[in-house]
């Protein structure tokens, strides 16, 4: 069964940058969809920046927010994705959660899409 561990969040002066890593174990997720999304307090969890496949080529999409300053890619040899942030904003602000669909996928952005989820790792941007 496939797990994942998102690392890498922290606290963080505006313009700064951060990586996040989502780790996966219990399986691979090359050909797999691995998509990123955000959670604020009382706001709902949003999609954010999606790798879809190799099969596919690995598209990625990301949400308008995160274009130009965000960037997902994944290393299929150590089975992680990553999500580089940079120039970041108070509004950036949330938990960031990982998420891996069930079998092939291109760059989807809708949570019922996914099957596999990571516990979050909170990010805080200082203004």
């Amino acid at each position: 069964q496939m797990q994942l561990v998102e690392s890498g969040g922290g606290l963080i002066q505006a313009g700064g940058s951060l990586r996040l890593s989502c780790a996966a174990s219990g399986g691979t997720c090359s050909n797999d969809a691995s998509g990123w999304f955000r959670q604020a307090p009382g706001r709902k969890r949003e999609f954010v920046a999606v790798i879809g496949g190799s099969w596919s080529g690995g598209a990625t999409a990301y949400a308008d927010s995160a274009k130009g300053r965000f960037t997902v890619s994944r290393d299929n040899a150590k089975n992680t994705a990553y999500l580089q942030m940079n120039s970041l904003k108070p509004e950036d602000s949330a938990v960031y959660y990982c998420a891996v669909t069930t079998g092939y996928a291109r760059a989807v952005k809708l949570k019922w899409q996914y099957t596999y989820w990571g516990q979050g790792t909170q990010v805080t941007v200082s203004s």
